[in-house]
C-alpha cells in the first residue's frame, strides 16, 4: 500500500497547526467582537435607573418645565440606543427581559403622566421598575462574563490542543524521520569506512524507505564492485610486478651487453634470469659457429645430461629453425638467434605436452633472442673492428718506417756506394765527405727512430687533446730549456681520435724543429676555431727563422707534417715571420663540420 510521503505528512501537520491557530483566533475574535459593546450596554442600562428617578422627580415638581421634556427625550433616546438593537428583535431570554423592562417603563411613564401620581407614591411605583433595571443590568453582566469565559475556554482548549498536536508531530518526527535518518547516517558512515555489509531496515514506503532501499542496493553493488576491484587490483599488481621483473631483466641484460661482450658465465646468468622472469624451468641455449656442427657454448637445464648431443645429430637439431614441435612428450619452442643473415644459434624452451607458453612468455623469449643476436653481432663486429684497427695500425707503422727509416737507410746505402767508389779511386776528399754524410745520416736516422718510438707510444686518453698537449709541452720544456705557451680554444669542437693524433704529431714535429734549429727562447702554440667552424693551428717561435734550404736540413720532419696535413684535408704553410722566427700555420675542416654541410646539401 502506497503511504503518504514525508513531505505530505509534514504538510498535513503544519496545516493542522495552522488550522487550529486560525480557528482559535477567529473564535476569539468573534466572541471579543460580540463582547465589545457589553460594557456600553451595561453602562447604558445602569444609567436608565438614574434617568428614571430624575424624570419622575421633575415630572412631579416641574411638569411644565423644559428640563422635564429634555429628560423624557434623553430617557427615550437611551432606551433606543443602538447598543440595545440586538435585544429589540431577538428571541433570547435577555431580549425578552429587555422588552419586558422597556414596556414596564413605558407603562410607568404613561401612568405618571396621566394619573397625577403624588410624591408619596412615586417611590412605590418606580421601585419595581428599578428592580427590573437592576435585573437587566445583572443579566447583561452575566452575558458579558459568559462571553469572557467562553474566550478563555477557547484559548485553554486551543492551548491543550496545540500541545497535544505538537507532541504527536514531535513523536512522529522522532519515530518516522529522526531515527531513520540517524540509521541512514550511521550506515553511510560504516559504508564510508569500508563496511559494505551494513544494511538499513526501514519498512515504510516513504522517501526514507526508498532511500534506505536504494542505499542497500547501492551498498550491495559497491561491495560487489569493491570485491572485484580488489581482486583486479591484486591481479594488476601482480601483473605490474611481473612486468617490472621482465623489464628489469631486459634492462640488466641490455646493460651487460652494452658494457662488455658476454662470456660463458654471462650467458649462464642470462638464462637463469630468463627462467625466473619467464617462469619456465626447461630452457636451453646453443651457440654455434657459421661452419660448426656442434655448439661451442651450451647452457642447459640443471637436470640435463652432460652431453646432450650424444647419439643425436646436433647440427640438425641446432639448425632446425624456429617454430613449435613435439619431441619426447614435450612441446618444444625454438627461437633462432640470427641478425643480418648471420645465424648464431637457437634458444629452446620446453613445456609439458598438455601446456603451452602464453603470449607474454613468447614475446619475452623473442626479445631475449633478439638481444642475444645483437650482443653476438656486436661482439663479432667488435672483433672485426679490432682486426681492422690492427691492420690500420700496422699500415701506419709501415708508412712511418717507409717515410723515415727506409728513406734514411736508402740514403745511407747510396753514401756507402759512393764510399766504395771513393776507396777504389783513393779519393780522400770524397771519402771525407761521405764519412761526414754517413755520420749525419746515422744521427738523423737514430733521431727518426726515437721519434717513431715516441709516436708509437703516443696516445690521447680520456682527458682529451689538451691534456696530451700539456704533457708533451712540459716534456719539451724539461728537455730543451725553451718556454712553451699554449693557447687552446677548442673546448667546444668535438674532434675525432685520428684528428687529435694528427694534430698532436704536427705540433710535436714543429716543436722538435724549433728546439733543434730555431735558437730562440719561446714557442707559442695557438689552436682556435675560424668563422666557418674550421680548426686553425699556429706554432710560432722567436728564433732565427727558417732557412731557404730547410728541406735539406729537415727533410723527413717537414715531409711528415705535410703528409699528416693531407690526411686531415688541410693546408700546411711554413714561413719566416716578419718580426723574426718561424711560423707553422695549418687549417682544416673537422669531420663533424663536413657531416653537417653534407646533411644540409642532401635533398
Amino acid at each position: 500500500m502506497r503511504q503518504f510521503s514525508i513531505v505530505t505528512r509534514v504538510g498535513i501537520a503544519l496545516g493542522l497547526m495552522v488550522a487550529l491557530t486560525v480557528g482559535t483566533l477567529l473564535a476569539s475574535y468573534w466572541l471579543s467582537e460580540r463582547a465589545d459593546q457589553d460594557a456600553l450596554a451595561i453602562n447604558k442600562a445602569g444609567s436608565l435607573r438614574m434617568q428614571s428617578y430624575r424624570y419622575a422627580w421633575h415630572r412631579l415638581h416641574q411638569p411644565e418645565a423644559q428640563v422635564t421634556a429634555e429628560l423624557a427625550q434623553q430617557l427615550q433616546g437611551t432606551w433606543q440606543h443602538p447598543v440595545f438593537n440586538r435585544f429589540s428583535h431577538g428571541d433570547s431570554a435577555l431580549a425578552a427581559q429587555f422588552q419586558s423592562t422597556r414596556e414596564s417603563w413605558l407603562e410607568l411613564q404613561e401612568r405618571i403622566a396621566t394619573e397625577g401620581v403624588v410624591a408619596e407614591q412615586i417611590e412605590a411605583l418606580i421601585a419595581p421598575h428599578i428592580s427590573e433595571l437592576d435585573a437587566l443590568v445583572g443579566a447583561l453582566q452575566q452575558e458579558a462574563e459568559s462571553r469572557i469565559r467562553a474566550i478563555r475556554l477557547i484559548q485553554v482548549l486551543s492551548l491543550f490542543a496545540t500541545i497535544i498536536l505538537a507532541g504527536i508531530i514531535a513523536y512522529w518526527l522522532r519515530s518516522r524521520v529522526r531515527k531513520p535518518l540517524q540509521t541512514l547516517t550511521q550506515t553511510a558512515r560504516r559504508i564510508g569506512q569500508g563496511d559494505f555489509t551494513a544494511r538499513v531496515n526501514h519498512p515504510m514506503g516513504d522517501e526514507l524507505g526508498v532511500l534506505a532501499e536504494t542505499l542497500n542496493k547501492m551498498n550491495t553493488a559497491v561491495g560487489y564492485m569493491y570485491g572485484n576491484l580488489e581482486k583486479r587490483v591484486d591481479e594488476q599488481t601482480q601483473a605490474i610486478q611481473h612486468s617490472n621483473t621482465k623489464l628489469q631483466f631486459l634492462y640488466d641484460m641490455a646493460r651487460s651487453i652494452i658494457e662488455r661482450s658476454p662470456s660463458y658465465q654471462d650467458f649462464t646468468h642470462i638464462i637463469d634470469g630468463l627462467k625466473e622472469a619467464a617462469r619456465i624451468d626447461d630452457l636451453e641455449l646453443c651457440l654455434i659457429t657459421p661452419a660448426g656442427d656442434k655448439p661451442y657454448l651450451q647452457v642447459q637445464p640443471e637436470a640435463a645430461e652432460d652431453d646432450p648431443c650424444a647419439g643425436v645429430d646436433c647440427a640438425e637439431c641446432v639448425s632446425a629453425g624456429g617454430g613449435v614441435s613435439v619431441m619426447e612428450d614435450k612441446r618444444v619452442y625454438r627461437y633462432p638467434i640470427e641478425r643480418d643473415h648471420h645465424y648464431y644459434g637457437v634458444l629452446v624452451a620446453r613445456v609439458e605436452l598438455g601446456g603451452q607458453l602464453d603470449d607474454w612468455q613468447q614475446q619475452l623469449l623473442q626479445s631475449v633472442t633478439d638481444q642475444l643476436a645483437i650482443a653476438l653481432s656486436l661482439k663479432q663486429e667488435e672483433e672485426q673492428v679490432r682486426r681492422l684497427a690492427l691492420i690500420q695500425e700496422r699500415t701506419v707503422i709501415a708508412r712511418e718506417l717507409h717515410d723515415s727509416l727506409a728513406q734514411a737507410l736508402s740514403y745511407l746505402k747510396i753514401q756507402v756506394t759512393r764510399l766504395d767508389k771513393a776507396i777504389q779511386k783513393e779519393d780522400a776528399a770524397t771519402i771525407d765527405d761521405v764519412s761526414h754524410e754517413l755520420r749525419e745520416g746515422l744521427n738523423s736516422a737514430y733521431r727518426q727512430l726515437r721519434e717513431l718510438l715516441t709516436t708509437f707510444r703516443l696516445k690521447v686518453d680520456g682527458a682529451g687533446l689538451i691534456n696530451a698537449l700539456q704533457t708533451t709541452l712540459k716534456q719539451f720544456e724539461e728537455q730543451s730549456g725553451l718556454a712553451f705557451r699554449l693557447d687552446y680554444q677548442l673546448a667546444n669542437a668535438p674532434l675525432e681520435p685520428h684528428e687529435e693524433i694528427h694534430l698532436l704529431q704536427i705540433i710535436r714535429e714543429a716543436c722538435q724543429n724549433a728546439i733543434h734549429h730555431s735558437q730562440g727562447s719561446e714557442v707559442v702554440i695557438r689552436m682556435q676555431q675560424t668563422l666557418d667552424k674550421g680548426i686553425s693551428l699556429s706554432i710560432e717561435d722567436d728564433g732565427v727563422g727558417i732557412p731557404e734550404n730547410a728541406e735539406k736540413l729537415n727533410h723527413y720532419g717537414l715531409a711528415i707534417m705535410q703528409e699528416r696535413s693531407k690526411h686531415l684535408g688541410g693546408e700546411l704553410r711554413i714561413q719566416r715571420r716578419e718580426q723574426g722566427g718561424t711560423g707553422v700555420y695549418f687549417e682544416f675542416l673537422p669531420a663533424y663540420v663536413n657531416e653537417q654541410k653534407a646533411a644540409e646539401l642532401a635533398p
